[in-house]
């Protein structure tokens, strides 16, 4: 049966552009609730347009200005606890295979990066949602805490072709060490590096965007 009618293509709920379409290659961040604020965001986005940038470069700016924010680590930065940032990593990996393939991921101390082969038959919000509502409702129960874990929506970009695809690997893999985590990759736990170094394994990715 054809599951493509599961997969949304271009869409919006209302905050951030997604593209979900089965057989492409996807790279994900979602973040803590507190780690990066509204006002925060606003604030950049009216400096920009104040001086007078074209839309693509206001876009790679402000990008820019949200990855530094991230690494400099604001906010509860929950996942900076091992059983928190474990607890997110055996969600990304509970359906590896299955709904999607990992090519990459780390686990930072307040937000997420995925790079991952969209499967036939789950959509990419379907995805993210599960691993959401699993670790919020798990790594509330362990922290005793409540209230809104992960912010309410995730940014994604497909990739394009196998230059931007190197670049993405290269940027997660070393996300920890650009934060001052760790001296290198392999030395974050909760990342591909670090996994695939334990195992000693690589799985390889797909030989162009997009291809089964």
């Amino acid at each position: 049966m054809d599951d493509s009618f599961r997969h949304k293509g271009w869409h919006s709920r209302g905050y951030l552009p997604h593209l979900d379409a089965a057989g492409e290659i996807q790279a994900l961040t979602f973040r803590l609730a507190d780690s990066l604020p509204a006002k925060v965001v606003l604030g950049w986005k009216r400096e920009l347009e104040r001086c007078g940038a074209d839309l693509k470069q206001r876009e790679h700016q402000l990008c820019q200005r949200v990855a530094c924010y991230e690494d400099a680590g604001h906010g509860s930065c929950l996942l900076r606890e091992p059983a928190c940032a474990a607890m997110v990593q055996t969600a990304l990996l509970h359906f590896d295979g299955e709904r999607y393939r990992l090519l990459e991921w780390c686990v930072m101390p307040n937000h997420v990066h995925v790079l991952m082969h969209c499967c036939f038959g789950t959509s990419l919000g379907e995805i993210v949602r599960s691993w959401k509502t699993f670790t919020a409702r798990n790594i509330n129960a362990l922290t005793g805490t409540g209230g809104k874990f992960w912010a309410l929506d995730y940014h994604d970009r497909y990739i394009r072709d196998l230059n931007h695809l190197a670049d993405a690997r290269v940027y997660i893999r070393n996300n920890p060490v650009k934060a001052g985590l760790c001296e290198k990759p392999e030395a974050w736990p909760w990342s591909s590096a670090a996994v695939r170094r334990r195992c000693g394994t690589d799985r390889e990715s797909p030989d162009s965007p997009g291809e089964e």
